[in-house]
Formats: structure tokens, C-alpha cells, sequence
């Protein structure tokens, strides 16, 4: 029965961990270039129960062994393995901004923090006083040559990032998007950022095909849908209630042996 408890405990601190996550979901729904969680659960390992006293014995054809029949199998329950960052693309919204930016297809901008390079799929930029492209922080959008200084907000975009002044056309730098080996390892560090680590290792230059489009005058809102994330909370609660009445029980059940075992005893 103690066993009963633990069980169900896990799995209500798992399911406290899913909501969490959902939570964290609809709360950025709205949050430009935002990438859904999702939280992954495994299972214990599972006990397989044998008699360990059993009267007989069975026959081989090398002679006789004793009967030690299987019960059957125990799990010991559940935890939360991991947050799976889904990548997934969200749809594009117009800004009619030349300073927004989208892309379509996998990729990151690099943006220049005071921790470092730091990479993003939100393209919500401002231009600041000295004419750099800037996040909503401060910090400047990385191009292949260092910080994007332009003249004004009349700059023109093409699909693969050239930056280009819009009175003489002259070309001021290429939009730095990266991509990583293992991008489902990046880690989230707040703000629309990533981070990168040993197993998503370092980043190279998104050429090719594998090079996403960019799009000026647009965003990328969330890959959050509300009524999935929504019939997944109501699943949760369903879950964990369900827990919660197996330890009541099990509960039950102790305080039942007890006072049959105190009355015999009486």
C-alpha cells in the first residue's frame, strides 16, 4: 500500500509538471516567434513478481527445479524526462514595418547580448539612435559583418537577408542566420532567446537550401494552438484527480488494516 502512495504521488507531480508547461503555452500565445513546450513522461522500471515460496517441484528434461511461478508485473510509476521545445513554423503576420523580420523555414538570428550571442526566432527589431537594428532589450541583430547600421528605416530586405539602403541601393550587409546539428537541444533563457550547449553543439551559417527565406513587413507569431493546449488541460486535471483518488484509497485501505489489526489485537 506505501507503494500505492508513492505511485500515485509521481504521477501527480508529473501531471503538475504538464501543466505547468501548458500554462507557460497559453501564456505566450501572443509572444512573437515563440516555440511551444512539450513536456515527454517515462515510466519507471517495471518489478517482476515471482512466488518466492512455493510447494513442488516442475520436471526438465535434465531433472527437476523448483516451482517459482510469476505473479506478474509492478510499475513503480512516472516522471517527467524531458521538454521538448516543437519547433514547428507559425504562421506569418503582416506589419507593414521594414523593420520586421520572419523566416520561413528553420533558422535563427544571431543577436549580440552581454552574455554573448544569443539566437532568436522573434524578428520584432526597432532602430535605435546610432541607426542599428535593436530587440526589444537593446541589443543589436547581428549581420554577417557585425551589428546592421543602416541610414534610416527605408532599407530594403531581399529573401536571403542582403541588406540594402533604399536611396543608392548600396548593399550594407547579409542578415546573420545560423542553424545547429541539434537544435532540439537548444536551451530557452527568457525573451525569445536560446542558448546553445555541447550536445546542440556551435552554429554555422545557414547557406543553401537549408537556408530559411526572410521575410520583411512580417512576424512570426506562436506555434501555440489555444484549443489544443486547452483540451490538454482539461486531460491534465482529469489525470491528476485520478492519482489523487488512488491515494484516498490507498489511504482508505490502510486506515482499514489498522483498525482491524487493533481490533484483534484488542
Amino acid at each position: 500500500m506505501i507503494r500505492g502512495w508513492y505511485i500515485g504521488a509521481s504521477g501527480m507531480n508529473a501531471q503538475q509538471n504538464r501543466l505547468d508547461t501548458i500554462s507557460n503555452n497559453l501564456a505566450n500565445v501572443d509572444t512573437t516567434g515563440f516555440k511551444k513546450d512539450i513536456p515527454v513522461s517515462k515510466e519507471f522500471s517495471e518489478l517482476l513478481l515471482r512466488r518466492s515460496k512455493a510447494d513442488g517441484v516442475y520436471k526438465t528434461p535434465f531433472g527437476s527445479a523448483d516451482v517459482a511461478p510469476v505473479i506478474g508485473k509492478i510499475g513503480l510509476g512516472v516522471e517527467t524526462n524531458e521538454l521538448y521545445t516543437d519547433f514547428d513554423q507559425g504562421s506569418f503576420k503582416s506589419t507593414d514595418t521594414s523593420t520586421d523580420f520572419a523566416l520561413s523555414g528553420k533558422g535563427f538570428f544571431v543577436v549580440q547580448t552581454p552574455d554573448g550571442e544569443r539566437f532568436t526566432r522573434n524578428g520584432n527589431f526597432h532602430l535605435g539612435k546610432e541607426g542599428i537594428l535593436l530587440t526589444k532589450e537593446g541589443y543589436p541583430l547581428m549581420g554577417e559583418s557585425g551589428p546592421i547600421h543602416v541610414k534610416d528605416d527605408k532599407f530594403v530586405v531581399n529573401k536571403d537577408g542582403m541588406v540594402y539602403n533604399a536611396d543608392d541601393n548600396a548593399l550594407v550587409d547579409r542578415v546573420k542566420i545560423v542553424r545547429f546539428d541539434n537544435e532540439r537541444y537548444l536551451k530557452k533563457q527568457g525573451s525569445s532567446f536560446w542558448k546553445t550547449n555541447d550536445i546542440a553543439g556551435p552554429y554555422h551559417i545557414a547557406e543553401g537550401n537549408e537556408r530559411p527565406q526572410l521575410l520583411q513587413a512580417y512576424t512570426e507569431t506562436s506555434n501555440v494552438n489555444v484549443v489544443n493546449e486547452m483540451v490538454q488541460m482539461i486531460e491534465v486535471n482529469r489525470a491528476y484527480e485520478a492519482n489523487q483518488k488512488s491515494i484516498e484509497t490507498e489511504d482508505d485501505m490502510l486506515g482499514t488494516l489498522w483498525t482491524k489489526t487493533t481490533e484483534v489485537q484488542a
